[in-house]
């Protein structure tokens, strides 16, 4: 990725002296698809420009430009992106503080509240599988729809 994509809008020496940048997550399933798609578009790798999508209970994605990997929706961490299963993905960092003084959370306890009980389990309270969340749903539980539109809707756009 190129620099000014990886990068964060916060003290470069941040970057330097902590590694503070944007990494991406699931590259090797995001590698076989990049792969994949130039055999199936008959087209040498390094022509192809593609946007990839990886969702299970973790959710990224990816454009390739020219064959590799030049934006991905992962940053830092797992966490920043789109809605996972338990991961709370994209919100405002200021909402972070104003929990945890709201409710009292420590830091740790607020990264292991927007790790493992955010995302579609935070939103339906039960459910983390797409398909339990898609029959509870179609059973009329505004939750489950509530999940499944927030996701739809951020993927589009």
């Amino acid at each position: 990725m190129p620099d000014y994509v990886y990068n964060y809008a916060v003290p470069y020496r941040w970057y330097k002296k902590c590694g503070v940048r944007r990494y991406g997550f699931h590259g090797t399933s995001l590698l076989y698809v990049a792969k994949r798609a130039a055999v199936l578009l008959n087209k040498d790798p390094f022509e192809c420009n593609l946007i990839s999508c990886h969702i299970g209970n973790g959710v990224s994605v990816n454009a390739v430009k020219n064959g590799l990997s030049y934006d991905t929706s992962m940053g830092f961490t797992p966490l920043e992106g789109a809605i996972m299963g338990t991961r709370a993905g994209d919100h405002d960092a200021a909402l972070d503080f104003y929990v945890m003084q709201k409710e009292g959370y420590s830091p740790q306890e607020m990264y292991k509240i927007l790790n493992k009980k955010s995302g579609i389990l935070g939103i339906t309270g039960k459910y983390v599988d797409r398909r339990d969340v898609i029959e509870a749903a179609s059973k009329g539980y505004e939750r489950a729809k509530l999940a499944i539109e927030m996701e739809s809707y951020l993927l589009i756009l």
